[in-house]
């Protein structure tokens, strides 16, 4: 099949790729200029482990095309799918659609035979609805049909999500478009993947129930954590025990920082304006909303009792400040509070990030970004572990660190109290 996909971001390229390595022809539409020259010339925008391997492969191939021309690649295509952002409003917390209409709008102008047009972008319910009377203002019903299909892609686990998901959800009522649909996930469905149809509206509320029940078992469970530590109970037993009911499974039962990234933060808020505009009150997601913006500045506190209230002239290293590992993802990381709540106390920041160093840092004063482990930690009063990178899981913290008096705050509880007390480092973790 010809397949367009309308934005190179990190749902577009990767699931642009990943089409392609199928045996699909895919465009992939962009334009930002320098983002479609960076890719043409093998530069890739995003850290996502495995993705330049595929994009190398499939664009030597030609079966991997990126350019500026939507009104081309619109009209070669079978498929189309829109996969711009959907960031929340400036306004208010509901999710700013606009890239989303203006794609459509671009697309209506091109619509010269049917066309299968697909919202993989996260949107709230009734946006199908919107796309389809934006697209028949240009052209007559029967030359598309819109369809809903929602991403489930995990920033840094991308392409293996893609190439083995836990489900296909497609959104539609036209059955020989959910066939249609079928066949192009093909594939994926004979390694055993389930391909659940449903009606438009059903796909894009899956997509946000899923993400808000997600961040829920999140924030519950970090919720749990400042119990634990209360009550002297370790929150790692109480995530197994409670894990190993199937009912409820052990995923996303690991207590750390508040959850941050491109999906939850935004897309919890989205989905309680949507309800409340239909007067429904999603109290408990509004309660996780709640929660997760206190555990930011919560966890942060704990420094000050760490270091004794005395931040000033400390030396500081953060190893990681993206908000998970394997990607370069900086939005609504807690690092974002965290380093200038440090610097404003007075303190020494050094941070390393296997994604690299992070603009964002830059006008901070007496913030530095460290190329190694080593560099970083060499002097420091308190080294914070704030992403749980396979390179932090094995730090000899005695035989790296010169100060005796060495403080770990292990946010992610890589490592064992008892292993760490053993070789004498004051260590602190979350729940024990």
């Amino acid at each position: 099949m010809k397949i367009c996909m309308v934005g190179t971001g990190y749902v577009g390229l990767v699931s642009g790729a990943c089409f392609a390595d199928l045996g699909n022809i895919v465009y992939c539409v962009d334009k930002d200029k320098k983002k479609i020259d960076k890719l043409n010339s093998g530069e890739i925008p995003i850290y996502e482990p495995g993705l330049d391997e595929i994009v190398k492969k499939n664009y030597q191939s030609n079966r991997l095309k990126f350019t500026q021309n939507l009104s081309n690649a619109v009209k070669v295509s079978d498929i189309i799918f829109i996969c711009v952002g959907t960031p929340t409003s400036k306004k208010n917390k509901s999710a700013d659609l606009s890239f989303v209409f203006n794609v459509a709008k671009e697309i209506s102008k091109n619509i010269n035979k049917f066309k299968i047009i697909v919202t993989k972008s996260t949107v709230p319910v009734t946006t199908g609805d919107k796309i389809e009377k934006i697209i028949s203002k240009k052209r007559s019903k029967k030359l598309f049909e819109v369809v809903s299909n929602p991403e489930f892609l995990r920033e840094g686990d991308a392409v293996r999500d893609f190439r083995f998901p836990d489900r296909i959800v497609v959104g539609c009522n036209n059955k020989k478009i959910i066939k249609k649909l079928e066949f192009l996930y093909e594939p994926l469905i004979k390694k055993g993947c389930i391909f659940f149809s449903t009606n438009r509206r059903g796909a894009e509320m899956i997509k946000y129930a899923s993400n808000a029940f997600l961040a829920t078992k999140i924030s519950y469970i970090n919720e749990i954590a400042n119990f634990c530590e209360k009550t002297k109970v370790n929150i790692e037993d109480v995530s197994l025990g409670m894990g190993l009911d199937k009912r409820i499974g052990g995923r996303f039962l690991r207590a750390g920082p508040a959850y941050g990234g491109s999906c939850f933060p935004k897309d919890t808020k989205a989905i309680t304006v949507t309800a409340d505009s239909y007067k429904t009150n999603l109290s408990i997601i509004k309660a996780v909303i709640k929660s997760n913006s206190n555990r930011r500045m919560l966890l942060i506190k704990r420094i000050d009792k760490i270091l004794s209230n005395k931040i000033k002239n400390k030396k500081i290293t953060v190893l990681g400040v993206t908000f998970k590992p394997n990607t370069d993802d900086m939005r609504e990381s807690t690092s974002l509070l965290m380093l200038p709540y440090l610097n404003k106390k007075g303190a020494k920041i050094t941070y390393y990030d296997p994604s690299g160093e992070k603009n964002v840092f830059n006008k901070l004063k007496n913030v530095s970004f460290s190329h190694n482990i080593i560099h970083a930690c060499l002097k420091a009063d308190l080294v914070i572990i704030h992403t749980e990178w396979d390179e932090f899981k094995s730090i000899d913290f005695k035989k790296i660190c010169k100060n005796k008096n060495l403080k770990v705050y292990d946010m992610r509880n890589l490592y064992s109290s008892d292993k760490m007390k053993k070789i004498g480092v004051n260590y602190y973790s979350i729940g024990r």
